[in-house]
């Protein structure tokens, strides 16, 4: 088994390298996996933590890649970035609305419960 690693799950965004890199910039090994990984690829890591990258794709797209539910039987914390974050909304019965226009950087999420 490898040493403690956080595994980085990719979307298809064109920041995931990046993402890779700053996280082994903090002395942490991560590794990148498709979208569409085969679980017992985990088992070989010790998974410290997920990282969900962003990607083009919408949630709403039928022919959009969907979440791999494996990621949860690790117990471990899990960070999606843009469609990443996306996925986890709809994965806990969240709902993502378009704006019209595309947002880069900071951003005010509003939380209301049903």
């Amino acid at each position: 088994m490898y040493k403690d690693t956080i595994a980085i799950i990719d979307y298809g965004s064109q920041y995931t390298q990046l993402i890779a890199r700053r996280v082994r910039e903090l002395n942490v090994y991560s590794i990148i996996l498709p979208y569409n990984f085969q679980p017992s690829v985990l088992n070989k890591y010790t998974i410290k933590g997920i990282i969900l990258s962003g990607g083009p794709s919408s949630v709403y797209d039928n022919k959009s890649p969907k979440l791999n539910r494996d990621i949860f039987s690790n117990n471990v914390p899990i960070l999606g970035i843009c469609y990443g974050l996306q996925l986890l909304i709809e994965e806990f019965n969240g709902s993502v609305k378009k704006l019209g226009t595309g947002e880069y950087g900071p951003s005010i999420i509003k939380l209301e419960n049903s």
